[in-house]
């Protein structure tokens, strides 16, 4: 299946002066210390409208806690300064909880950040759905099952939010076509047993909207998470789904069935070191707290510091930056992280330039 976005790969090849500042810092602590991510991960609010059976970071509570819009714009201006090129709104908490999250966007735009967003898009409405549409690069749909009744099981909400995601999206869709926006819409099903049927139903439903396309994508284990019911998932037998999904493709519409990410889950990492962390991209708390890896969130050991209390510079090349720096290199054992982690193919791509093989020269 065509996966235009690179969904189930990465783009950091994209990116090669980045990667490059990188390379030539070698072990040299005072440019490595300077070298700034493209791509944030932001969390605008702690909490939540939905309590997700899978949900990965229960362990964090749901916290009533959110950003203030001007000095979240402060931040975010900060951050376009230093380099940074793209945010996700997303996190522990629902982002579109937070009323302002609107604004916050249009002012991404305006200092030249690409900005996304990653929602159950429950809380979108005519007041903010247009600068939300006209100021995304993209726009993510988490909607994990075909029908109300399955969609408030899994999501642990009403069925009547099933109804209202369907109508948003349609929202969506219709002003990105009146005012002929940019913005790509996707949605993504993470699969799983009490869902697997309704796959097929769902990719109907959201091209028939007009979606840009559909990701089925698998459940990963986070490490600190309450929930263990999904653990032990087998997506061997849930892998002949793809056939049956890719009929659905045409011109307009893409389905991005992330088999290849399945099939890893037995396979381990191709990497013996993460190299991402704590270089390429970051992620933000409702709190404040700056952390180089999603998947540690709470663990200090991955917080750089609090950008309530600093300015972003300040805490990137912080001497906890610093510490976090040598102790991801000489201590981290990878064999403990979360499996298919956000940046693992990122690491897969930054483990095989740090470690050529014959014949590599021969371009």
């Amino acid at each position: 299946m065509s996966d235009k976005y690179a969904i189930d790969s990465h783009k950091l090849s994209y990116h090669p002066q980045r990667v490059a500042q990188w390379i030539e810092a070698g072990d040299d602590i005072e440019k490595l210390k300077k070298i700034y991510p493209v791509y944030i991960e932001i969390s605008p609010v702690g909490a939540c409208n939905h309590r997700c059976t899978f949900c990965g970071v229960d362990y964090i509570g749901y916290q009533n806690v959110r950003w203030d819009k001007e000095l979240l714009k402060i931040k975010i201006s900060e951050m376009a300064q230093k380099g940074v090129k793209s945010l996700m709104f997303a996190g522990e908490g629902e982002p579109l909880l937070h009323k302002d999250l609107d604004k916050v966007i249009e002012h991404c735009s305006k200092v030249g950040i690409d900005s996304s967003i990653t929602t159950n898009f429950v809380c979108l409405n005519e007041d903010n759905a247009n600068k939300i549409v006209k100021n995304s690069s993209w726009i993510k749909i988490s909607i994990n099952a075909g029908t109300r009744e399955s969609y408030a099981a899994i999501h642990r909400t009403k069925e009547s939010d099933f109804d209202k995601v369907l109508e948003n999206m349609k929202l969506a869709v219709k002003i990105r076509k009146e005012y002929n926006y940019k913005c790509t819409l996707g949605a993504q099903m993470l699969l799983l047993p009490e869902n697997k049927d309704d796959a097929v139903t769902l990719a109907k439903i959201v091209k028939n909207i007009g979606l840009d396309y559909l990701v089925i994508k698998p459940y990963s284990q986070h490490l600190f998470s309450e929930t263990k019911k999904y653990k032990d998932i087998d997506y061997k037998p849930m892998l002949e789904l793809e056939k049956e999904l890719e009929k659905l493709n045409d011109e307009n519409f893409n389905i991005v069935f992330r088999s290849n990410t399945m099939k890893k889950l037995d396979s381990g990492h191709s990497y013996g070191k993460c190299y991402s962390t704590p270089y390429f991209w970051a992620h933000l708390m409702a709190n404040g707290d700056l952390y180089g890896c999603s998947a540690y969130l709470q663990q200090s050991k991955f917080c750089y510091g609090n950008l309530k209390e600093d300015s972003f510079q300040d805490v990137w090349e912080s001497e906890k930056r610093i510490k976090s720096i040598t102790y991801v290199k000489e201590k981290l054992d990878i064999s403990g992280c979360r499996e298919n982690c956000r940046m693992d193919e990122v690491n897969g791509y930054l483990w095989r330039l740090k470690n050529p093989q014959d014949h590599d020269n021969f371009i």
